[in-house]
């Protein structure tokens, strides 16, 4: 299923490898550990509402860009660096990204998982 970047009446695939982190641990877990991340990838946490919610970077050792959504709408666009990055924002969904897939992504754009 891909996760798609919808703005100015143009739909742009961003990810055809996508996971959905549906457990607690898998929340958790995110990317760390992992050494690369292939230019098709892409993860998706959704949660029941929307709230402030953060990503650290502790033990990732790849740059990745973040995609905080609310109802599919792009709240905020962020490029974490390897172990010392952190943000929070507002969001129902967050979206991990290999460094660079989201340079052409504002807020207010769409992001969908599509089936």
């Amino acid at each position: 299923m891909p996760l798609v970047h919808v703005a100015d009446g143009e739909t742009r695939t961003l990810a055809t490898d996508v996971s959905v982190a549906d457990s607690f641990r898998q929340k958790l877990q995110g990317v760390m550990f992992r050494s690369s991340l292939p230019a098709s990838y892409g993860l998706v946490f959704p949660f029941e509402t929307a709230k402030t919610r953060g990503v650290h970077m502790l033990f990732v050792r790849v740059p990745i860009d973040v995609l905080w959504l609310v109802d599919g709408t792009v709240t905020a666009v962020s490029r974490l660096q390897p172990w010392t990055g952190f943000e929070r924002h507002r969001a129902d969904s967050i979206v991990e990204l290999p460094a660079g897939t989201a340079d052409a992504i504002s807020p207010g754009d769409r992001v969908e998982l599509r089936e």
